[in-house]
Formats: C-alpha cells, structure tokens, sequence
C-alpha cells in the first residue's frame, strides 16, 4: 500500500492527475495503471511532478494538455496573477518548453514540438495525414465514424515507427474532433475528452498548402483546444496549443 498526494487538473476536459509524492522513473507506468482504475477520478492520464520540477508523464510520453497544465499547477502554487510565461522540463521533448498562463483569463498555452515528418497515408481505403511529433504521433482523418475498429486497422502504421511512447487517432468532422489514443506502455486506449498533441497534428493537416500562421480551434468531447501552426516555404516552424485549465485542490489517495 502506498499514500499518494494528488491534483486533479482539467485542460479542456483531458483529465490529468499530478502526483506530486516521489515516484521512481520505473514505477511510473505501474502507479498511473493503478491510479486510472479509480473510476470516480475519471482520469485519461497521469503525470509525475519529479523532485527537480521535471514532470514525466506515465510513460515517458510528451504531452501539450498536461504541460500547459502543469505550468498552471506551478503559477497556482506560485500564488502568481495575470500572464506569466515559464521553461518546463517535460517527459518527451529534449529542451525546456515554454508555457504561457494567464491567471485571470483561467488559460495556458503551451509550445508544442516540431513535427519530424507529415505523411500522406491510406488505411482501409481511407486518405489521412500521419504526424509524427516525437513521442507520440497522430493518424487525422475526416469524415470517418471513431471507433476501436478503425484504430485497430490504423496500429501497423504506427508499429512501424520506433521510439513512440504513444500514438492515437484523430477523427476530424468540420471543426470537431475526436481523439483515441494509445498508451503501449500503461495498457490504455481511451477516447479522451480532448488531446493537445492531436490538436496540433489535425492543425497540421489542415494547414497543408497555407503558409504563415494557420490557426485552428477544434471542439473535443469535452471541451475546445486551439491550436497555432507556422509554416515558411511550407515547413512547419513554430506550434502551439492552449485553451482552459481548472485545478482541483490537493488530495491523498492509496493504492
């Protein structure tokens, strides 16, 4: 039995637990598969704040709804008000990020990663982009129905990339869009209430063929992301993600 402090955070409906306790880099996918059976949490994620500030996600994925979080997390536990914008150390991009909260406005964008490639694909017959964003990489596609079975025929493409600690698909509907993500690592695939990364990777297929900033806003089930794309000569240079964040106050829970 282990006593765990917690904060439950809500980014546009991505619910993610901070563990703030101690937790060894090894156990974290172990402890996150524990803590997501809690069904009254209704958590889709977890995330381990480290002792140096460093937050790790359950395996070692990166994630933008949990990093513009955390940065909330931080401001809140910093007492700050208005617009602040800090360095993160994050699980899953190999530089510090920037995140940028406004207190006030109860909000937090995050810098999300580059792209390392977009890539024209065909699953079933059905056209989409494969975005790969390091860690994690999204399949976008439109006007498909979500489901597990769709999914299940999209995994071979993402088997055959190494290195991803997660990867999902995003099924686009007009402004709308619905994210299924896997986790390998903590066993989970879950239709998530909103999911940053997938927000970037649809704003990146949408974006084809614009150049400067393209940005997007994209309901989720749960809640709204917005996500910004700028693109030079066709590249994609600069990305962000942000929308809403509500904190819960720390609690224990034992596992």
């Amino acid at each position: 039995m282990r006593r765990l402090r917690i904060v439950r955070a809500d980014p546009a409906g991505n619910i993610t637990l901070f563990v703030l306790t101690p937790v060894e880099k090894a156990q974290c996918a172990a402890v996150a598969a524990e803590l997501m059976k809690i069904g009254e949490l209704k958590a889709e994620q977890v995330g381990f704040v480290f002792p140096n500030g460093h937050m790790e996600m359950e395996a070692g994925e990166f994630c933008g709804n949990a990093s513009r979080a955390y940065g909330y997390l931080l401001a809140k536990q910093q007492g700050l008000t208005g617009r602040h914008t800090m360095h993160l150390s994050v699980s899953g991009c190999d530089h510090p990020i920037a995140v940028t909260v406004d207190m006030d406005a109860g909000t937090s964008e995050a810098e999300m990663p580059l792209p390392r490639f977009v890539r024209p694909v065909n699953v079933d017959g059905t056209a989409g982009t494969l975005v790969h964003l390091g860690g994690i990489a999204h399949l976008v596609v439109q006007g498909v129905t979500p489901s597990r079975e769709f999914f299940e025929k999209a995994e071979p493409l993402f088997e055959k990339e190494p290195g991803l600690e997660a990867y999902g698909v995003c099924f686009l509907a007009g402004e709308r869009m619905t994210p299924l993500v896997k986790v390998p690592e903590a066993g989970t695939l879950v239709f998530e209430g909103s999911c940053g990364s997938g927000t970037l990777a649809s704003a990146i297929a949408l974006s084809e063929g614009h150049e400067g900033r393209f940005s997007a806003a994209l309901t989720q089930p749960a809640g709204t992301v917005c996500a910004s794309v700028t693109r030079q000569a066709g590249a994609v240079v600069a990305a962000s993600i942000g929308g809403a964040v509500t904190l819960g106050e720390p609690f224990e829970v034992t596992i």
